[in-house]
């Protein structure tokens, strides 16, 4: 679906994205993300035809995107960061515009408009858009991209700025899209939402793609893992005690079974036994810390 083979993008002097190596696969969401000024939107406009990299190769579904972006642009819709409308327009009048800019007959571009408004919660369809929330505006952004029914959505931090609710509500309509067979690429800083929706993360600093993988082999890799066993006695003991409960924690299974064992031996109360593991939001600071 996109491959990015060894991708530069200079400003002047200005390195924004560093021979970038990436390849998407058809029905994939996966996200990008990392610090302002990264290069994860000029990576999204590159991919989606907008801007021309300085050196390297975009391909999407098989086209050069320096050469044949035409062909492809018709399949494609990009969500650019700010959700910029015609607000003397209503939402329903908004997007009969843009219809008719890819050429949808009148009648089935009533019933795509409608169809994706109802779907997004958006009942406000003959209000003016410049009269919508942050929110509604969204919304019909996303509808605008949605309405020619594209293979391949560019998501420039969908839900930014948004309510939790709204948020929310974006992030499980990407995972419908997904069982749709839509292949989804997204920018995002709320990284709980990146973990929970995207089959595979990308986290990008000064331009470069430092690990682009499934959240299992990234945590395998830079995250960790903790064990905690919560216990009782009424012994004294010199360890850490909340609400009546001594915790153990430890990343060593080692440690975990010889502990589990001295509660046995000492006939002491095991409460619980539990195991977590690194946060995306963990991993992405460390990266983002590090040298």
């Amino acid at each position: 679906m996109i491959q990015l083979v060894d991708v530069t993008k200079r400003y002047d002097d200005t390195i924004v994205v560093d021979r970038l190596n990436v390849q998407i696969d058809p029905g994939e969401i996966v996200g990008l993300i990392g610090h302002n000024g990264a290069g994860k939107s000029t990576t999204l406009k590159m991919i989606a035809g907008l801007v021309e990299p300085t050196s390297g190769h975009v391909q999407v579904m098989g086209h050069d995107m320096q050469k044949e972006s035409i062909k492809v642009k018709q399949r494609i819709g990009y969500l650019p960061e700010e959700s910029s409308l015609y607000e003397a327009m209503t939402a329903r009048q908004y997007l009969l515009f843009f219809s008719e800019l890819y050429r949808m007959p009148r009648r089935k571009a009533l019933e795509r408009i409608d169809g994706l408004l109802d779907s997004l919660g958006l009942a406000e369809k003959n209000k003016l858009t410049g009269e919508f929330s942050k929110g509604m505006k969204r919304k019909t952004a996303i509808a605008r991209t949605l309405l020619h029914d594209p293979e391949l959505l560019i998501l420039d931090e969908p839900s930014s700025g948004l309510d939790p609710l709204t948020s929310f509500f974006i992030i499980n309509y990407l995972k419908t899209l997904k069982r749709e067979g839509k292949t989804i690429i997204l920018s995002a800083h709320n990284l709980f939402h990146v973990e929970a929706i995207c089959d595979r993360v990308g986290i990008i600093k000064n331009g470069k793609l430092l690990i682009f993988d499934n959240m299992d082999v990234i945590r395998s890799r830079l995250g960790k893992r903790e064990y905690q066993i919560l216990f009782r006695t009424d012994q004294k003991l010199d360890f850490e005690h909340v609400n009546g409960n001594y915790i153990f924690r430890t990343g060593e299974v080692a440690a975990i079974a010889t502990m589990l064992e001295m509660v046995s031996a000492n006939g002491w109360t095991l409460m619980d036994l539990s195991m977590r593991e690194s946060a995306l939001e963990e991993i992405y600071v460390k990266l983002m810390t590090s040298s």
